[in-house]
């Protein structure tokens, strides 16, 4: 039976961060209801928080029935209804449908990690529901039109197979480059329209931050993000390919946070973390050397800020400590775990 078989280290971590998670969303998406003046909008935001209500209750559930403690994650204290609106309806569906995309891929890593057939399940229901947000949140960008498709390209009428090495060239400012194949623009769009949508995050969380750390870190991450977003253009461009402009909402001249310093920290990190996994697999599928020194060298610029804003978490006793495991040295001391 799978109740008498223990949760392993890697399900038991994998499911404190969904919990971590899911519970960050919950805070954002009751919040993103109250402002929403958008029907179709306030619909879409609806069915995600009753999606991941249900989700959040079974992974406690779970830690019940595991003795496992619950964690802390994110509550109401975190949040600050009385604020006015940081963005409108159309970044919260960005936001929505790039979160969305981003748990799509961890869900499938995690549900690859599991081994009792609960959490195999749940993981089948994490991935499905986080793809039904996301269908969700396409459909109606595109509907409203301010969702760019990428770009298109003349279809093939034959085969064609890679006959010189040069293929892969690009490093050498004499030699000639190729042009992008359709692998490649997929990828270069991919980040083109994440970074635009995180540019315009980090420009909303920067204006309402409380501690001037903080609010020096969101600077530092729009001015990284609009640097990917000018490279990827460049990368475009440089093949004839018209970047498509992608519309991400607007945001307030508020400067009251609707959101703890908390929060918006740990989505920034979550964002940074899903950058440099995106980078990660554009170098491992691109042949054209260029391309791949880019993509290294924003996964470096990526890891550092990542790497910073966990200090900065640290500092301010904002990161919760997943479960770990025993030490067994100290307990030999008497020193507890």
């Amino acid at each position: 039976m799978t109740s008498n078989i223990p949760l392993s280290s890697t399900e038991l971590g994998n499911l404190w961060q969904a919990y971590q998670e899911k519970s960050m969303k919950l805070r954002i998406v009751e919040r993103f209801i109250k402002n929403s003046d958008d029907e179709e909008t306030r619909t879409v935001l609806q069915s995600a928080q009753s999606i991941e209500t249900k989700n959040i209750n079974a992974i406690k559930a779970i830690f019940q029935n595991e003795g496992v403690a619950i964690p802390v994650a994110f509550t109401e204290k975190d949040i600050d209804h009385q604020a006015p609106r940081l963005f409108d309806d159309q970044f919260y569906l960005m936001y929505f449908r790039l979160l969305s995309k981003i748990l799509i891929g961890l869900y499938a890593l995690h549900s690859g990690m599991s081994y009792r057939e609960d959490i195999c399940n749940l993981y089948n229901d994490f991935t499905s529901d986080s793809q039904t947000i996301y269908n969700k949140c396409t459909k109606s960008l595109l509907k409203k039109g301010v969702l760019a498709r990428p770009p298109s390209v003349p279809m093939p009428n034959e085969v064609e197979f890679v006959e010189d090495t040069s293929y892969t060239s690009g490093l050498s400012p004499f030699g000639k480059k190729r042009v992008l194949n359709t692998v490649e623009i997929g990828l270069v769009h991919q980040a083109l329209e994440a970074n635009i949508t995180g540019a315009q995050l980090m420009t909303g969380f920067a204006q309402v931050a409380d501690n001037p750390e903080v609010k020096q870190y969101f600077q530092r991450g729009k001015k990284l993000a609009e640097k990917v977003v000018s490279t990827m253009e460049d990368l475009l461009l440089e093949s004839d390919v018209q970047a498509s402009s992608t519309w991400t909402g607007i945001v307030t001249n508020s400067t009251i946070s609707p959101f703890s310093d908390k929060v918006m920290m740990y989505i920034t990190n979550l964002l940074s973390m899903f950058g440099m996994g995106s980078n990660s697999v554009g170098a491992a599928f691109s042949f054209r050397s260029d391309l791949l020194l880019k993509m290294g060298q924003m996964m470096t610029n990526t890891f550092d800020f990542a790497k910073d804003g966990g200090k900065i978490i640290i500092k301010h006793g904002w990161m919760e400590e997943p479960p770990q495991a025993v030490d067994r040295t100290k307990l030999s001391k008497g020193q507890g775990k």
